[in-house]
């Protein structure tokens, strides 16, 4: 019996089909599009012979489908994650600044404690290997200060930090070897 694949049938469907495409974020770009459209076109065969829900209901479970097509491509165990690589690279600049200013402005405010007349130039060195010097102008209870910026080491650990969180060294493409070629007599070369 043929069935008519409404609007409706199409919403759920593409629903599906998104599920199952946020959770291929791993595969390259070409295979995880691929893959939507291959489903995507299934579904909707599959919709029009046994109605949209038992085609969906036969499909399973999107988390499940989607690791096994991540494991069919890259193989089964622990993969690369760009995301968890990406919030390491942009979330550890936002609280190494956070804790830098901190113990900048606890410097800041020994200068200018009650009862002290600080004024002159002071220089501090900072937070050891992660921040430069830092020069701080005291006049008249104001203060000014220049330096403080990341040390190298900082931008040296943000790289190998990124890369350890999010096990970059696995999208690598990995190098196979070679497969013994088989001869007219059938023995193999």
């Amino acid at each position: 019996m043929q069935h008519t694949v409404t609007w409706l049938d199409r919403l759920r469907i593409e629903r599906v089909v998104w599920s199952l495409d946020q959770r291929l974020y791993d595969l390259p770009s070409r295979t995880r599009v691929a893959r939507r459209r291959e489903v995507r076109v299934n579904l909707l065969a599959a919709a029009a012979e046994v109605g949209a829900a038992e085609a969906v209901q036969r499909l399973g479970d999107a988390r499940a489908l989607a690791e096994e097509y991540l494991a069919a491509e890259l193989g089964d165990g622990p993969r690369h994650s760009w995301t968890a690589a990406l919030v390491f690279l942009f979330g550890t600049p936002l609280l190494l600044n956070f804790f830098l200013s901190e113990a900048t402005n606890a410097y800041q405010q020994a200068l200018t404690a009650p009862g002290g007349h600080a004024d002159g130039a002071y220089s501090w060195n900072g937070v050891t290997w992660l921040q430069n010097p830092l020069d701080f102008v005291v006049h008249q209870g104001q203060v000014t200060h220049t330096g403080g910026a990341w040390s190298p080491l900082v931008y040296v650990l943000l790289l190998v930090g990124a890369v350890a969180c999010g096990r970059l060294w696995r999208a690598l493409p990995r190098r196979r070897s070679p497969r013994p070629t088989a001869s007219a007599d059938g023995l193999g070369g």
